[in-house]
């Protein structure tokens, strides 16, 4: 049986912890063999989200089959929340120095960086610190807009819903990736996402403006992105002319229309060549008559 500890700090985050503890949970329902506990250095923590959650504070004797996670906690800057004591920073130290597997979430990363974890290492965590984290251990690889990295038995994940991709990647690592397919699909998660994809997707990269218009006709897109599309009927059902949605459309977004839809068939064209897919068949799926036009667009910088 491998053993899974979460070790939680005051304002942790409930995904953070949520996320990848009902990876490993549905993992131990479908038969595979997980025992899960969780600690903390005071019984009681409180969550970000204001739902107190009670734990265990005796440390489990562990072995190298065994992991370490530790999800994320609110923090405007790494250093506001997070402290473990030296003792249980050496506890993850040790642990991995004796072939044990430690993993954070978001935030968490600090806490390994704290333990001497990151240090000549790669890692990665949610976008909003990752500067902070790279100033702070000036001697780790911090790789930006990833969702999770591997790096010699220390494992970092972007925080927030990638854990739960962190969690589904050593579930696929340990039992393979039929096991870990079966669990996105029992928790009904949309795509087992590689490592190496970007925490923001096209879709959300392009919806931070106020134009309700190009957000009706981004919704019918990203609705059928595979389908021929005119502007005509995008225009329609924005509620604009043509030449005004193609318009207020590039003010909005930087995109034309149909740069939007290439984008959003390259990004799901990536990600079934990550999982195996030959371009010509990725091409197809997405939409395009051929795979010509895909390797152009993969090919652009």
């Amino acid at each position: 049986m491998s053993r899974v500890v979460f070790l939680l700090v005051p304002q942790v985050q409930l995904l953070d912890l949520a996320g990848p503890a009902q990876v490993f949970a549905t993992a131990a329902n479908l038969g595979h063999d997980y025992r899960l506990d969780y600690l903390g250095e005071q019984e009681d923590i409180p969550t970000a989200q204001g739902l107190p959650v009670r734990v265990g504070v005796e440390r489990p004797s562990l072995g190298p089959e065994d992991l370490i996670v530790v999800p994320g906690w609110q923090a405007p800057t790494l250093d506001r929340n997070g402290r473990l004591t030296a003792g249980t920073l050496r506890w993850l130290a040790d642990h991995h120095a004796a072939g044990g597997t430690v993993a954070s979430v978001c935030a968490g990363a600090d806490a390994l960086g704290r333990a001497g974890l990151l240090d000549g290492r790669r890692c990665t965590t949610h976008h909003e610190v990752q500067d902070e984290l790279a100033r702070r251990y000036p001697r780790a690889t911090v790789v930006r807009d990833v969702l999770y990295v591997v790096d010699g038995r220390v494992v970092t994940s972007a925080g927030i819903a990638s854990g739960i991709d962190l969690a589904l990647h050593l579930v696929a690592t340990s039992h393979g990736p039929g096991a870990a397919g079966r669990v996105a699909r029992s928790m009904v998660v949309y795509a087992r996402r590689n490592g190496h994809e970007q925490q923001a997707s096209a879709m959300l990269r392009h919806r931070a403006h106020l134009r309700d218009a190009v957000h009706r006709a981004q919704d019918r897109i990203d609705a059928r992105y595979g389908d021929t599309l005119p502007l005509a009927e995008l225009a329609a059902a924005a509620g604009v002319s043509e030449r005004t949605l193609t318009r207020i459309f590039v003010r909005a977004t930087g995109l034309t229309p149909l740069r939007y839809q290439q984008l959003l068939r390259l990004e799901r064209a990536e990600h079934l060549i990550g999982h195996g897919a030959t371009v010509e068949s990725a091409a197809r799926t997405v939409g395009f008559a051929d795979a010509r036009m895909l390797r152009r667009l993969r090919a652009r910088p």
